[in-house]
């Protein structure tokens, strides 16, 4: 830290975390909360904001399979998979919260980040309970807006440098109440750079609302506000006088006895340390008081690429997504998911037919520079046999372009978008009528015999779902 950041005002330290300490963070909420904002956001759009950050894929699938979020039991392989059990704005809420504590974690006055983090945790799982037990809904949404809650201190601990070292001094001085001690050190209370922060990366009006609730509002405002409370008294102990006060409040404001509430409350406690586990913040789990210690929750490591295991999970989903009539949309991106994860393909294109059949154009993709891949994928259908694209539309041909192929015409416009000769293109639709094509390559390395016929194995999946659905679908148009 330079000397002028001794001065930093509020404004100023909003303006560092924003810009030089956590900008990819920043840059991820625009991102999701443009889906969120986005009534004609699809699922595909959001499963490719988070597949192509790998950790926050890995943890996003853990969260999604943990009981705490998923309800309906259902096992979950894939982001798609997720979004499909879970809700789109659920795994929206879920991939923030990830990503904010990946930013957070292991950096700055790590006693002091954890701790912070511990009483997010526990406020988030507390909150979801309050305001689910007062039938108020949107669970979700309020564990996310407890989490986010005290955004500000715990990335001031974590990227407040030398002024963070002066606090800490300066918070364990006999008779210094916290907020005096902040007020001393930088002249404002960190709650106002959690405010500010909120409303900078606009993290969302219940989070805001929630900020400025008191005692003696209603709704999820309160229930998160109560959670807070209890979540910080808790650090005294649960039968100090404040904690039983707590205690006491939060049973009044559910009209049911303290008993009861208690042993909720307890049991909430432990299952946001597990919660925490699950999101990687192990240390912040041991911080969260508890009746008893808890043991670890192994964390399964996130599978290897070509994974067998994760093929078969996700070719059993398409299958009862076929089944069920699911749409074709979603299929299909659950296919192009499963290539690029599954079977380790660098970049995966869907591409399909025009209404009029005249051109072949990409629409979903995964990988490095997908976006760009899809958006050069236009090609007329001009009737060419020899072509391995109008092949593949008029004939129901695969065609696997290497070095040998390459040696005879028709591939030298695929190869010339995509800029990579070794590559392969199958077939979507019908024996009668395909509507698109599947197109993978592995970034230049040949497509051995057994990862071809898995990606074959996946189109296949995908050309079932078509045939299942022609009697009901005349038209396809995705999202």
């Amino acid at each position: 830290m330079n000397p002028s950041e001794f001065s930093l005002d509020l404004a100023g330290w909003i303006a560092r975390i924003r810009g030089r300490e956590m900008p990819v963070f920043g840059r991820t909420v625009d991102a999701l909360r443009a889906l969120i904002a986005d009534d004609r956001a699809s699922a595909s759009a959001l499963a490719k904001v988070i597949l192509m950050d790998a950790p926050m894929t890995t943890k996003v699938l853990r969260l999604a399979n943990s009981a705490f979020f998923n309800h309906s039991h259902q096992g979950v392989s894939t982001v798609s998979r997720a979004i499909v059990v879970l809700g789109f704005d659920p795994v929206v809420e879920l991939a923030l919260s990830v990503a904010l504590i990946d930013s957070l974690l292991n950096q700055g006055i790590r006693e002091r980040v954890h701790a912070e983090m511990a009483r997010s945790f526990h406020a988030a799982v507390q909150a979801r309970w309050i305001a689910r037990k007062r039938g108020e809904g949107a669970g979700e949404e309020v564990f996310i807006a407890a989490l986010l809650g005290r955004v500000g201190e715990m990335a001031f601990w974590c990227f407040g440098g030398e002024q963070a070292r002066r606090l800490d001094q300066c918070l364990v001085l006999p008779g210094v109440k916290e907020e005096e001690a902040q007020q001393r050190v930088l002249g404002f209370p960190l709650r106002q750079l959690s405010h500010g922060l909120v409303k900078e990366w606009k993290l969302g009006p219940l989070v805001s609302a929630a900020m400025e609730m008191d005692s003696r509002g209603r709704g999820p405002g309160r229930s998160i506000f109560l959670a807070h409370r209890l979540a910080r008294i808790a650090d005294e102990g649960w039968d100090s006088i404040r904690g039983r006060q707590s205690m006491h409040e939060v049973a009044d404001y559910l009209d049911q006895p303290v008993a009861v509430v208690k042993e909720d409350i307890l049991a909430n406690a432990a299952e946001a340390a597990r919660v925490a586990r699950v999101f990687g913040a192990s240390e912040a789990a041991g911080l969260i008081p508890l009746t008893a210690p808890q043991p670890e929750t192994p964390v399964p490591p996130a599978p290897a690429d070509p994974d067998v295991r994760l093929q078969l999970r996700i070719l059993h989903d398409l299958a009862d997504m076929s089944l069920a009539r699911a749409n074709i949309a979603d299929i299909l991106q659950l296919v192009v998911e499963g290539v690029y994860r599954a079977i380790g393909c660098r970049r995966v294109v869907v591409a399909l037919l025009t209404e009029d059949r005249q051109s072949l154009v990409g629409r979903i993709a995964l990988g490095a520079d997908a976006d760009a891949l899809a958006a050069r994928f236009v090609f007329p259908m001009e009737g060419e046999p020899d072509d391995v694209l109008d092949a593949a539309i008029d004939s129901g041909e695969a065609a696997l372009v290497d070095a040998g192929r390459l040696m005879r015409p028709g591939a030298e416009r695929l190869v010339r978008v995509t800029a990579c000769g070794e590559c392969g293109v199958v077939p979507i639709g019908t024996a009668n009528c395909q509507i698109g094509v599947l197109y993978v390559d592995c970034g230049g390395k040949p497509l051995a015999g057994e990862c071809w016929d898995a990606i074959r194995h996946f189109a296949l999946q995908a050309s079932l779902a078509v045939e299942l659905g022609a009697t009901e679908r005349r038209t396809f148009s995705p999202r």
